[in-house]
């Protein structure tokens, strides 16, 4: 009893480091280029290294789990993560931090890729509800308070402290770790790694997140942006022909996605996804930019949303677990079109209060989806597969969030005049500089308003996507007795009383006789 809750609290101790780092640096941006002389393109893969490193390589490290363990890679993902933290403070150039956050990316797809695993492994079925909502509480609000805590250390100390603050939490995690920590996993030495499909892959993924970005910096006509997305094409093409005709013990199962609630409910986690992610983006340019509030302050009227999530999260869990993921993750998601439509109607002198309560509405359908979404997705495989379901979440999950920010991105500068996005990024953004571009402060601040209208309304549509996804998904099996039948690489969980909460996925595993 006390182990699961011990699990919970080491695997979120994990799992808030890695959202945090994933957006903490956005807040910084202009000081670090100031203080390291770094280019735009530095700077720019100073956020991607990370996200390219933590998404293309979070799906092989899932496999990996299920094979060797998933403690061991829990555990060195802590080591490595603390040390790419403290390279990425000693760092004196941009392609120095480049090289560190990459290498801190390594290690967040190492914790990224066992987190749900772990806690689904912990908790019996009818108890996974809850303890995936306050996990996945502290992914969604740990992208919130990246911004929020970079804010508040920046105002107080150096970027680097951004960092360095990762360190002693890191290495108090690491201790409590291997300490506490058990192993699920049984190596069989039947198995064995697909290197080709993984390479394959991390390959074709890393091109197009590399294609995305050079399009971001470049154009999406250019060369460089044109290249690696026609590369990624046979890339991803071999690796799904490998795995389907070749493969002995495929990396990714396609096996997983016969189940139709494992497949609508991840299909509804990516378009959510790519809704979600621009949001803090845009809503820290509005404030910066049109509000013309400090970099802190705009960090803390971020609050809202965190606030509305870390409130009903474990609630939603909780429902989750007693009525379906399919009720409540429509709701939450209704919730949030609807608070993308509200976005989409603020201006310069819409009151404070007003934004953060549209914040809040947008935390609240969060609070009710991700819980129950993710308790569908890893229910929705047998025990033996948790590991790759979690990699396959989490890497179509940061997918989407670069999808998102260059949907975010294009909509809101599509419309600027030349020269000018690159003086709002900058934080720069002062009447000084707008004479200077001979812009008018009201001219820029229409152009601005329908950029960002136009990037709410397309969020808005993705959410109503994910809810029609959501509601097709059909009804979980929430009553039943589970029998599990031995799998040569996970070792027997305790049996489950009757009553437990199961799920609509059939496997060689486990079968459900319902009630």
């Amino acid at each position: 009893m006390q182990y699961k809750w011990n699990a919970l609290a080491i695997v979120s101790i994990g799992s808030l480091m890695a959202s945090i780092d994933s957006t903490v640096v956005i807040i910084a941006f202009p000081q670090i280029a100031r203080d390291l002389s770094a280019s735009l393109v530095d700077m720019v893969w100073v956020i991607m290294a990370y996200i390219v490193m933590g998404t293309a390589l979070v799906l092989s490290l899932g496999r990996v789990s299920d094979m060797k363990g998933r403690k061991a890679l829990y555990n060195a993902g802590f080591v490595v993560f603390v040390v790419g933290s403290g390279l990425s403070g000693l760092a004196q150039s941009g392609l120095e931090l480049v090289a560190a956050r990459a290498l801190q990316g390594v290690g967040g797809a190492m914790l990224v890729a066992n987190s749900f695993a772990i806690v689904s492994d912990a908790f019996p079925p009818n108890e996974r509800g809850r303890a995936l909502g306050m996990n996945s509480v502290v992914w969604g609000t740990g992208s919130v308070l990246g911004v929020v805590l970079g804010g508040a250390i920046l105002s107080v100390a150096s970027w680097r402290w951004i960092f360095w603050i990762n360190l002693p939490i890191g290495v108090v995690a690491t201790l409590l770790a291997f300490a506490v920590l058990r192993e699920s996993v049984t190596p069989d030495p039947k198995e064995t790694f697909d290197l080709p499909a993984a390479v394959l892959f991390t390959a074709g993924l890393t091109a197009i997140l590399l294609g995305i970005t050079e399009g971001i910096l470049n154009g999406w006509g250019s060369g460089p942006a044109l290249a690696p997305l026609l590369a990624a094409l046979p890339l991803l093409a071999g690796f799904a022909l490998w795995e389907a005709k070749v493969s002995r013990d495929p990396i990714l199962p396609f096996s997983l996605f016969r189940s139709w609630l494992f497949s609508a409910s991840l299909i509804a986690s990516v378009l959510q996804g790519v809704a979600l992610f621009a949001t803090n983006f845009l809503l820290m340019i509005y404030f910066q930019g049109l509000r013309g509030v400090s970099v802190t302050s705009a960090a803390y009227l971020l609050v809202p949303l965190s606030i509305g999530l870390a409130v009903v999260g474990p609630i939603g869990g909780r429902l989750s677990d007693r009525y379906g993921a399919r009720v409540l993750s429509t709701v939450g998601l209704l919730l949030q079109a609807m608070a993308f439509l509200l976005f989409s109607t603020i201006r310069a002198s819409t009151p404070i209060y007003t934004v953060a309560g549209y914040e809040a509405l947008l935390g609240v359908g969060g609070g009710l989806f991700f819980p129950a979404n993710t308790s569908a997705i890893m229910g929705g495989v047998p025990p033996a597969r948790y590991g790759v379901a979690a990699g396959v979440m989490m890497t179509l999950r940061n997918s989407s969030m670069a999808l998102s920010f260059v949907i975010g991105l294009v909509a809101l500068t599509s419309q600027l005049p030349a020269g000018t996005a690159a003086v709002l990024f900058g934080g720069s953004f002062t009447p000084t500089t707008i004479a200077s571009l001979g812009q008018t402060p009201a001219g820029l601040d229409a152009v601005f308003v329908r950029g960002m209208d136009t990037a709410f309304r397309i969020a808005a549509v993705f959410v109503l996507a994910a809810a029609v996804f959501s509601v097709l998904r059909g009804r979980e099996v929430r009553r039943g007795e589970t029998v599990l039948v031995r799998h040569p690489s996970v070792r027997p969980p305790s049996t489950y009383p009757s009553g437990s909460t199961t799920v609509g996925a059939r496997d060689s595993t486990a079968t459900t006789e319902a009630r």
